[in-house]
């Protein structure tokens, strides 16, 4: 439904679970898909895996789902679309990702998870462009998350709510990520709360508690996926080395550059990936 100018997420006795329950009611209305197996979201550079995926039976902006907001960021699509797969999976493809930076709180960055979620999706997955603090890595490399380090001091889980992150990332999926691809490499993933980026400093400190990806989405999702009892996937496109890591500055016209120039290589890995699942 389209949305009055407050928001129902922004009330803090609504509670979110209905909100996203009446958002799945939505996408079954909008998409004439009753329920859904597996969702993604897709990041910066991943937008062509969309096409890539199966036959689309609909698409329609995300902003006429109830608690969805526009996408702030270039390079993300602001669109919902049900895909049905050659083997007859459901996939809600979800372009439209609410990140921590904008300041509108834990809920409405995981409402698309938790949305996903009530669709009836198992498997959520999750992408992203990030940068690289391997010197190995280079702009354009696909990368499996295998862990993350939650920097941005909030979570998605309210009250008395404790969850087990000990497989987050579920090596399950990952496997079969490395059945598509062997040169897939792993790598535990930072978020920051930007919109800044991390200063070289802040890289190098991410480097000494394990870090190898730094990035602003992601984790607080992967927190709630799992909180919905669902099986996370999670891929970082490379689309710079951090700060520190490489001496020339950083532009988020690069980020957007590096996810056009990688677009069709991951996207077709991700399709496959999607297929095996």
């Amino acid at each position: 439904m389209p949305h009055s100018s407050a928001h129902p997420l922004d009330d803090p006795l609504a509670d979110p679970f209905d909100i996203a329950a009446q958002a799945a009611a939505d996408i079954a209305r909008l998409s004439g898909i009753e329920r859904h197996d597996i969702a993604v979201t897709l990041g910066s550079g991943w937008g062509e895996a969309a096409g890539l995926i199966g036959t689309t039976n609909a698409e329609f902006p995300a902003t006429e789902v109830t608690g969805f907001s526009r996408p702030a960021l270039e390079g993300h699509v602001g669109s919902l679309r049900s895909i049905t797969t050659p083997r007859g999976r459901n996939v809600l493809v979800i372009g439209a990702r609410t990140h921590f930076y904008e300041g509108h709180g834990a809920r409405r960055v995981v409402h698309s998870v938790r949305t996903a979620a009530a669709t009836g999706a198992r498997i959520m997955v999750l992408t992203n462009g990030a940068g690289g603090i391997r010197h190995t890595w280079r702009p354009g490399q696909p990368v499996l998350i295998s862990d993350h380090i939650n920097l941005t001091g909030a979570s998605p889980l309210e009250g008395a709510t404790f969850i087990d992150l000990t497989d987050l990332y579920s090596l399950r999926l990952r496997d079969i990520a490395h059945s598509i691809d062997p040169s897939l490499q792993e790598g535990v993933y930072c978020q920051f709360r930007g919109p800044q980026y991390e200063t070289p400093a802040e890289v190098n400190m991410a480097k000494l508690i394990g870090g190898h990806i730094v990035g602003m989405s992601t984790a607080l999702e992967a927190i709630a996926a799992r909180e919905a009892g669902m099986e996370v996937l999670g891929l970082s496109l490379i689309t710079n080395l951090a700060a520190g890591i490489k001496a020339t500055p950083l532009s988020h016209q690069e980020v957007i550059e590096a996810g056009k120039a990688a677009g069709p290589v991951i996207s077709s890995l991700l399709a496959r990936v999607i297929e095996a699942i």
